[in-house]
């Protein structure tokens, strides 16, 4: 079948966290095409609506409004989550975990399709090197965070749904970025500006980045393939060319006029500070994320990055935007 006969397939997708980074990428992806959308999400979102999306105000945890936000749906992408890497573990659970289970269960309520969910390559991080690794690792036995940790719990929930009348899979982007980013890009800035962010362990360490637009492109493909071989599986999805993790960092700052790092802290120091941090907050009871953590202190010091060939193979996934070209249009949205 071709692509149009495919995308004539997907009629109306429900996004939920529509109204986040990756969320609305999906939602505009959605729209590009022609294909009616609609949005849950905990806030009002004016700009989405602007475009062409019915927005409904709730939280994935009730479930009964999951249940009537999703009737007449064919096709459900699960890009809500809690991310982050601090904070209490019923808060996680609740939204990463119960959730993603009121997002299957709408789906079988509804009878709904197609479901793609929004993973992450964290849940199969064990604290080692990951140089080029592809879908058979194994989740690791523990985690360091919680975010990891839930991600890693809904996902398994999601794979194990492939079944009957519901076709699923799981996209894990890397470090997603570009215009727009609320995360990534805004975090390395303000602790550049501040002066608080060195080059942790021997600066060589190599990581997958994921352009935003490439993302939104990567679920929609999966969408088109299910239900077909993609189905329950997990797809690492990224730019294809890992780069490294601080001359990335350094050539931002330099496009960007903030002085370039060259101050280093041993990996040791980094995740014994992530440690003490910790469990200093964790006995105050402090709220705010730890300047250092042994979760961040690992992910600033290893490297991370995965062989994209499955998605290629399967979902026909070929990043759309370069390197090069998302640093370009990055700069231009930092300048408005």
């Amino acid at each position: 079948m071709g692509r149009k006969g495919v995308a004539e397939r997907m009629k109306k997708a429900l996004v939920t966290g529509g109204g986040g980074f990756v969320g609305s990428a999906i939602v505009k992806a959605l729209l590009a095409r022609g294909i009616a959308c609609y949005v849950v999400g905990r806030n009002h979102y004016p700009e989405i609506e602007k475009l062409g999306a019915i927005c409904f105000h709730g939280d994935i945890r009730d479930r009964e409004f999951l249940v009537e936000c999703s009737r007449g749906m064919d096709t459900l992408f699960h890009a809500a989550s809690l991310t982050g890497i601090w904070g209490h573990w019923k808060d996680y659970f609740s939204v990463n975990v119960l959730g993603t289970e009121n997002v299957l269960h709408a789906c079988e309520k509804n009878s709904i399709v197609r479901l793609v969910y929004t993973s992450t390559p964290s849940v199969v991080f064990d604290r080692h090197d990951i140089c080029n690794g592809d879908e058979t690792l194994p989740y690791p036995k523990t985690f360091l965070c919680h975010y990891a940790h839930t991600k890693a719990l809904a996902e398994k929930m999601v794979i194990h749904a492939h079944k009957g009348s519901l076709s699923t899979c799981a996209i894990r982007p890397h470090l997603i970025w570009g215009p727009g980013d609320p995360h990534l890009i805004p975090r390395l800035l303000e602790r550049g500006e501040k002066g608080q962010l060195k080059i942790v362990g021997r600066g060589d360490n190599f990581v997958d980045i994921s352009y935003i637009d490439n993302v939104a492109h990567a679920h929609l493909l999966a969408a088109d393939n299910l239900p077909g071989s993609a189905g329950g599986k997990a797809y690492f999805v990224s730019q294809g060319e890992p780069v490294n993790l601080w001359k990335w960092i350094n050539e931002l700052f330099a496009q960007t006029g903030i002085p370039v790092l060259t101050r280093t802290m041993p990996f040791i120091a980094a995740y014994g500070a992530g440690r003490i941090l910790e469990t200093v907050h964790r006995i105050l009871g402090l709220k705010k994320e730890p300047g250092m953590t042994r979760f961040l202190a690992e992910q600033l010091a290893k490297s991370h990055y995965f062989s994209i060939s499955r998605a290629r193979m399967d979902l026909g996934y070929t990043p759309l935007v370069s390197n090069e070209e998302g640093m370009k249009r990055l700069l231009v949205s930092l300048q408005k």
